[in-house]
């Protein structure tokens, strides 16, 4: 029987065990991957107070990793499968195990949308669906595109200029919807085009992407693009990873919780980007973390 489980090992999760765990309490976090969640695989960490220098996710992550191990938490890489929040005692299900816990805490994260345009199931991991902190050295010197128009993307977008002859950002929206730091050093790179009010409708190749077409949505008007090794980088938002929480009212798949990041089931908290809010950073998820770890571990 733990004091508290966490579904989750990313910035929330691992937030919420160190300080439940320093306030005595029996913590266990379940991760069904690696420490640090989608964090893990973005270039560079910015704007989060107290960041190293050249900070990458590769590097937050496996300091995040370490300081959760030297607080005492216990972690294990399972997938759960199957949760019961209603009782008082509450039961987390994973392929091979079953945990009992006083109260949980969701911080299960999101996973990145697909496209859902043809070619992109059969030729996903080759040429699009690429990472740019994992990837972006296959495509030094050659043509890359980055879909989105948020921060993440336009982030990652600026990362790979350094590296790729071009590249080329699609976006839906009339504008940019990243912050103006980063709207400015896509003005400043000389190498960064901005086709906006543009989505990329189709991929196709034979064992890698060698082209793609992208249509204009004010002209109507597609074109189609041929490139013998083209890297698409998709950032389009995420989905949140709630679909075993059937227990909770969702609101489009997010979970509203209150200030101290209760849900409305008793014992049962919800932090980071599964949580309804309208700010979704490391620090907000630092933050969320942070307040449910100490209502857990002080309210009996």
């Amino acid at each position: 029987m733990y004091d508290v489980i966490i579904i989750g090992a990313g910035p929330a999760g691992v937030s919420a065990g160190i300080y439940s765990v320093s306030r005595g309490k029996r913590v266990l976090v379940i991760e069904k991957k690696a420490v640090g969640g989608l964090v893990g695989n973005i270039s560079t960490v910015t704007h989060y107070a107290g960041i190293m220098s050249q900070e990458t996710g590769e590097s937050f992550s496996e300091r995040l990793k370490a300081q959760a191990e030297a607080a005492g938490i216990d972690l294990v890489y399972e997938e759960v499968t199957k949760v019961s929040l209603t009782d008082s005692t509450k039961t987390i299900y994973t392929e091979n195990n079953k945990y009992e816990g006083k109260k949980v805490i969701l911080a299960s994260g999101t996973t990145p949308r697909k496209l859902g345009i043809p070619g992109e199931a059969e030729l996903f991991g080759r040429g699009i669906g690429m990472n740019a902190a994992r990837d972006g050295a296959k495509y030094a010197g050659k043509n890359v595109y980055v879909v989105g128009g948020a921060d993440g993307a336009i982030k990652e977008a600026i990362f790979l200029s350094r590296i790729a002859k071009t590249v080329t950002i699609v976006h839906f929206e009339e504008t940019l919807g990243c912050i103006a730091e980063f709207k400015k050093k896509v003005e400043e790179a000389d190498n960064i085009k901005v086709r906006l009010h543009s989505r990329i409708t189709a991929v196709a190749g034979s064992d890698h992407v060698t082209s793609l077409d992208i249509l204009d949505e004010s002209t109507g008007e597609t074109q189609r693009i041929t490139d013998s090794d083209v890297g698409i980088f998709v950032y389009a938002g995420a989905t949140p990873n709630t679909e075993l929480y059937s227990e909770l009212k969702l609101v489009e798949g997010f979970v509203p919780a209150n200030d101290q990041m209760e849900t409305e089931l008793s014992g049962v908290y919800a932090i980071g980007d599964i949580r309804l809010k309208e700010v979704k950073q490391i620090s907000t998820a630092v933050c969320d973390g942070t307040l449910a770890g100490i209502a857990a571990a002080k309210n009996e």
